[in-house]
């Protein structure tokens, strides 16, 4: 019993903990929404500019390696959010029916989780980073955009798969794959309508003619199409690397405070259990007792 409690003693803090992390980071992948919608909508009209030279990052090339980048935590206890984000990637091996002992493709870890279950797979693994379930800054995703940008541009690999948890409610997750790189109208245009609510807030978004019309669009830039691009088409990718692990920051920690709850609940129905049980043992010991005490009083009489 005293084990029973001291568990449920310290699930419940966590759950609190979980809790006051998971209010602060769905407000910022919510309020973060608008503005990754936007950056999605100009990324995919950029990449689909006709008669204007564009940066090495938004034309298209032929892949011949590519790299699978898993978004997962640093802790467990968290519930199925680590196994559904790594179940994902594992469905979507088996569909396109891809050889992962391929040298063709390489892999870049998000959290300890996902460095642990490559490394237990023995797969080539070109990057790690850790210890960003509790990003919140833009400048903080920059090591990871900065990495994935810069790998392409050199030509390390031609295409970047991303495997992450996109937050729905507090109670419900969706581990998604999206394809990061190369940049395409197509894909893109995907990725809005599967990231855009279909209820709630930002459910407007859906209803958007400009998110799913092409329509023409003439613009006036400055100092001239091929500077701006060049800086702006890493800008707006390193916006998309940064709501993605908004998006899985909320969703781990909405699955964390859950797991925590339930654990918190089970303990509390095991403690009153075990009380019942020790209640009952104890009243048939006094009942033994007392059943010898007068035994031997009628013995003696």
């Amino acid at each position: 019993m005293k084990s029973v409690q001291n568990i449920g003693t310290i699930t419940k803090a966590m759950e609190l903990v979980a809790a006051t992390k998971m209010r602060r980071s769905q407000e910022l992948a919510l309020t973060s929404r608008p503005y990754s919608y936007t950056a999605l909508e100009l990324l995919g009209i950029l990449s689909n500019l006709k008669d204007v030279p564009l940066p090495k990052i938004l034309l298209p090339r032929p892949v011949k390696k590519t790299v699978f980048l898993i978004v997962a935590s640093d802790k467990g206890l968290a519930g199925s959010f680590n196994g559904a984000v790594i179940r994902k990637f594992e469905q979507y091996v088996k569909s396109e029916n891809i050889d992962l002992a391929n040298p063709k493709y390489s892999f870049v870890a998000i959290g300890q989780k996902a460095k642990i279950y490559f490394d237990r797979r023995k797969l080539p693994v070109i990057g790690s980073f850790t210890r960003v379930g509790d990003f919140t800054k833009p400048e903080e995703a920059e090591p990871v955009a900065d990495f994935l940008v810069q790998g392409y541009l050199k030509q390390n690999f031609d295409s970047v798969v991303v495997f992450f948890t996109t937050f729905v409610t507090a109670l419900r997750q969706d581990a998604v794959a999206r394809e990061f790189l190369p940049i395409s109208y197509e894909a893109i245009k995907q990725s809005v309508e599967e990231t855009i609510p279909r209820a709630g807030r930002y459910s407007d978004y859906a209803k958007s003619e400009s998110f799913f019309e092409e329509k023409e669009r003439e613009y006036i830039i400055e100092p001239s199409p091929k500077e701006v691009l060049e800086k702006l088409a890493p800008a707006l990718l390193k916006t998309r690397i940064y709501h993605m692990i908004l998006e899985a920051n909320a969703s781990e920690h909405s699955a964390r405070r859950m797991a925590m709850k339930n654990a918190s609940d089970n303990a509390r129905d095991l403690s009153e259990n075990l009380n019942v049980v020790y209640n009952k043992s104890r009243q048939a010991s006094i009942t033994r007792e007392i059943i010898e005490v007068t035994s031997g009083a009628q013995s003696l009489k």
